[in-house]
């Protein structure tokens, strides 16, 4: 069970382009979750909330199945923020490892639970992780109109390293890249 809206209905704004949005300076109100390893078990309620985000990519079953094999090439690291009650998914977090880096593949969050500080709570919690697998840096790409998203990934400290011309499609956008040393 996945309710996109499960930490805050009232404060839900579909007009926020980023589901990874968070402001640090209110607090959560999502005490109930817990931030885990994403299970098999998680691909049908993480699948649920990727598709009522729109700017979360929007990968078939396939790909989060194969992003939790132990073996996989790339390896993944992958969590899941879940309501401890319902265990409903109220945000994930994927990023793939080549270390020295790690590609932060997709962080999305429940539109209810935005900007109350649970996407600095999966990344704080992926971090470590990464760093454990020898990641030495994590790397991204985000559409250059989402101002939300830069915003945010500038607050955990990413740096703007570079721009892909018309990268992304549907609408065809320039993606920009960053990078975040992991110390």
């Amino acid at each position: 069970m996945t309710d996109p809206d499960m930490c805050d209905p009232a404060t839900s704004d579909p007009a926020m382009s980023d589901p990874a949005m968070t402001d640090p300076d209110m607090t959560d109100p999502a005490a109930e979750l817990r931030i885990r390893p994403m299970t098999p078990a998680d691909i049908d309620r993480v699948l649920q909330l990727a598709l009522s985000l729109p700017q979360v990519p929007h990968w078939p079953p396939t790909a989060y199945t194969s992003a939790l094999q132990p073996g996989a090439i790339p390896r993944r690291i992958a969590l899941v923020a879940e309501d401890r009650n319902t265990g409903a998914v109220a945000g994930f977090a994927v990023a793939g490892l080549l270390p020295p880096q790690a590609e932060l593949e997709s962080i999305a969050v429940a539109g209810g639970c935005r900007r109350r500080g649970l996407g600095r709570r999966l990344f704080t919690a992926l971090a470590p992780e990464l760093r454990s697998a020898q990641a030495e840096e994590v790397v991204l790409e985000v559409r250059a109109s989402n101002h939300a998203a830069l915003a945010f990934y500038r607050s955990l400290g990413f740096l703007q390293t570079g721009t892909r011309s018309r990268y992304y499609v549907d609408p065809v956008e320039d993606a920009v890249l960053m990078t975040l040393p992991l110390k």
